[in-house]
């Protein structure tokens, strides 16, 4: 029966007598996880009498000597007839040192380590983007100016390092982040077109040196915050219209399309050339672009409305003969621009430029200046503008006159205005020598039709004077005074009896008193009378 030491003992012994022998060597060895490895023990220097391997303080097999013979506990070792140690399949727990002590037949003791390397990975490696969406070839896509976050993960034994790298249109390989850790974080806030490109997450074991590489692309869509631009194409052909469509600025590249029945292209630039016989006036044509960020109710559109030229100017023209004249006609409502020109006669000839015709433009007018007119200028004169979807004219009938016309004008002016005159002084004097009439009337032919009676008495014919007027003296200047009364005549209606006041003239030499009677017929016959007028 054999007798089993203390371990602890049997380690103290083996390792005393590695330390005299002085044969202790270390052999390293890699395998990875899943592989097949074999520990040699001491060569094959002499026979073996006995074996033994040990690991971190345990026999996991031995063979004759000072121990007693151990299968292995662990059915992926297996003890070899000439001493050494298979292991199969190799896992990341084998790494480690084992010990090998091997008895010689010269009763000499052989001791050997065997250094186990399991190297694992890098495996697993990943690279995450979010939020993205992901394409059918496994492109991330994202929209500009969201915030987007990065993780990397890698499985690697013993050791590893993590990196994060960049690789765009302006740069390559700029470095992000980098970590010793199994995981890596990283995030870009308010992305922008500029870090659309390749993520690189890369995974290297630090002890075999082995590296993995994960490599992702992400597109940053954006569109422009602006919608499409609708403008027609001047040409000189009045046959068809060109429409162009473009918007700039948006990736990937939009889809433009005109009219319902188009068929969308990819492109920022789409133009069309349709037929003038297909339009009409007040047509609305409509460019629709799609975009992957774009949703259908929210399609961008532009369009253009079609109209007909329309000129516009002064339709009568008179100018003096032997001066200039420019006419001026304005067209600036034509989609598309109208193609304007001047024109004369009723053959509609066409304008050339030269000594008599000078032709000028200032925007949307279109001047035709026309020097040293003649009455051979005295004509209609055309204004033409013609697009896909008509043609409009202005006409402008222009009359010289020669200089005897213009003093004719000025005679018959001045005849005019001597005859306005003329009148006015005859309805003055005509007013003056009827003035005794306006005053008591108020107008021409009204005197006859009132109810007042006028007698105009002159001192010097007249001697009968009634008691109760007074004789007025003559004026200084020997002109005499009239005398006038007025007498109110009942109607016919009113069959009143009428009293006649009779005026008995006074001498100038008299000058007796008035008596007390005749100062009571006096007041009698100023309440009696109506009006009194001197002149």
């Amino acid at each position: 029966m054999n007798t089993i030491a203390p371990l602890p003992l049997i380690l103290l012994i083996l390792s005393a007598e590695a330390a005299v022998s002085g044969n202790d060597t270390e052999t390293v060895l890699s395998a990875t996880p899943g592989d097949s490895v074999i520990l040699d023990c001491a060569g094959q220097r002499a026979a073996r009498v006995w074996t033994s391997w040990i690991k971190d303080g345990h026999i996991i097999a031995s063979k004759g000597g000072p121990f007693t013979d151990t299968d292995p506990a662990d059915h992926r070792y297996t003890l070899e007839p000439n001493g050494s140690l298979s292991i199969s399949p190799v896992i990341t727990e084998d790494s480690g040192s084992f010990l090998c002590s091997s008895g010689l037949s010269d009763n000499s003791t052989v001791n050997e380590r065997v250094q186990l390397q399991v190297i694992l990975g890098p495996n697993n490696v990943s690279a995450t983007i979010f939020p993205a969406v992901k394409l059918l070839n496994g492109t991330l896509v994202t929209q500009r100016g969201s915030s987007i976050y990065f993780k990397c993960l890698s499985l690697s034994y013993p050791s590893q390092q993590l990196n994060l790298t960049f690789s765009g249109a302006s740069a390559n390989n700029i470095s992000l982040a980098s970590t010793v850790l199994p995981v890596l974080e990283h995030s870009i806030q308010n992305i922008e077109p500029e870090s659309q490109g390749v993520y690189t997450c890369t995974a290297l074991n630090t002890f075999s040196k082995r590296r993995v590489d994960n490599r992702t692309e992400l597109l940053i869509y954006y569109v422009p915050s602006t919608h499409p631009d609708c403008m027609v194409v001047q040409t000189q052909d009045t046959s068809s219209v060109q429409l162009n469509c473009s918007w700039f600025g948006a990736y990937p590249t939009p889809k433009l399309r005109w009219e319902e029945d188009g068929d969308f292209q990819v492109t920022e630039s789409l133009v069309v050339t349709l037929n003038s016989s297909k339009l009409s006036d007040g047509q609305k044509m409509t460019c629709t672009a799609q975009h992957e960020l774009l949703t259908k109710e929210k399609e961008r559109s532009c369009s253009i409305i079609l109209k007909t030229p329309y000129p516009e100017g002064q339709p009568l023209v008179t100018v003096l003969q032997g001066t200039n004249v420019t006419l001026t006609c304005t067209e600036n409502v034509s989609v598309p621009p109208a193609n304007t020109t001047w024109r004369k006669g009723q053959a509609q000839d066409l304008i050339v430029p030269g000594s008599k015709y000078i032709l000028s433009s200032e925007g949307p007018e279109l001047k035709l200046t026309i020097v040293n007119m003649s009455e051979d200028d005295e004509r209609y004169y055309f204004c033409r503008s013609e697009n896909a979807l008509g043609v409009k004219e202005l006409e402008v009938y222009i009359t010289v006159k020669t200089s005897s016309s213009a003093y004719t004008g000025a005679v018959i002016g001045v005849f005019i205005a001597a005859l306005i005159v003329g009148s006015a002084v005859a309805v003055a004097k005509a007013l003056y020598s009827r003035r005794h009439t306006i005053c008591l009337g108020g107008g021409f032919m009204q005197a006859e039709d009132r109810g007042d009676v006028l007698d105009l008495v002159d001192s010097d014919d007249e001697q009968i004077i009634h008691d109760t007027v007074p004789q007025l003296p003559p004026l200084a200047n020997g002109r005499h005074t009239t005398l006038v009364q007025i007498h109110r005549i009942p109607s016919s209606d009113d069959h009143e009896e009428i009293e006649t006041v009779e005026a008995k003239p006074q001498l100038p030499a008299q000058k007796e008193e008035p008596t007390e009677e005749l100062k009571e017929e006096k007041e009698e016959e100023k309440e009696g009378a109506e009006d009194l007028v001197l002149f």
